[in-house]
C-alpha cells in the first residue's frame, strides 16, 4: 500500500479554550460573522440561523456545547460551514463559530498521536490528539448533530 493512502488533509480549528482536528473534507466555506437570528427554545450553543447559498443554516458554539467556555462571536471571529455527516436531507450543512481562519495540515499516522489523561472528555470530543506540536481535541460530529437535530425539532 502506498505512503498515500495514510495521509489526510486536515484543519485545524481555534474555538475558544480548544482547538479542534477535523478532516479538511467536512469543510464547504469560511465566512466572516455576522450575528445569527435568534432561534427561540433551543440551548445556548445554539447560537442562532445564518443565511448561506439559499440555506437557513443552525449556528453552533462548540465551546458551549463542548461546556469549554462561554463563546460569542466578534471582532475576527469566523463561521465554517460543515457538511453534515447524517445524512439528513433537510440539514445537509450546519455552521460553527471559530476564532481566525482554519489551518490546513497534513495528517499522517506518525504525525498524531492520542493524549491519554485522566481526565473525563468533555461532551462532544471523541479524543484528545497532538497534531505535531499542536493539542488538539476530534469533536464527535454525529454527536453534534444528533443535538442538533434535537434541538431543532424542538424549536420547530
Amino acid at each position: 500500500m502506498s505512503d498515500l493512502a495514510h495521509i489526510i488533509r486536515g484543519v485545524l480549528i481555534q474555538v475558544e479554550q480548544a482547538r479542534l482536528l477535523l478532516p479538511n473534507a467536512t469543510i464547504a466555506e469560511v465566512l466572516s460573522f455576522a450575528p445569527p437570528e435568534p432561534v427561540a427554545d433551543v440551548p445556548d450553543w445554539l447560537l442562532g440561523r445564518i443565511r448561506w447559498r439559499g440555506w437557513q443554516l443552525p449556528l453552533v458554539s462548540f465551546s458551549r456545547f463542548a461546556e469549554l467556555a462561554d463563546e460569542e462571536g466578534g471582532l475576527g471571529s469566523k463561521v465554517i460551514v460543515l457538511k453534515a455527516l447524517g445524512g439528513d436531507e433537510k440539514h445537509p450543512y450546519f455552521a460553527m463559530l471559530t476564532q481566525g481562519f482554519p489551518r490546513l495540515v497534513t495528517v499522517t499516522e506518525t504525525a498524531l498521536v492520542t493524549v491519554d489523561s485522566d481526565d473525563e472528555l468533555p461532551a462532544g470530543v471523541l479524543a484528545r490528539v497532538r497534531h505535531n506540536e499542536d493539542d488538539a481535541v476530534v469533536p464527535d460530529l454525529a454527536m453534534l448533530e444528533e443535538n442538533l437535530r434535537e434541538a431543532l425539532a424542538v424549536a420547530a
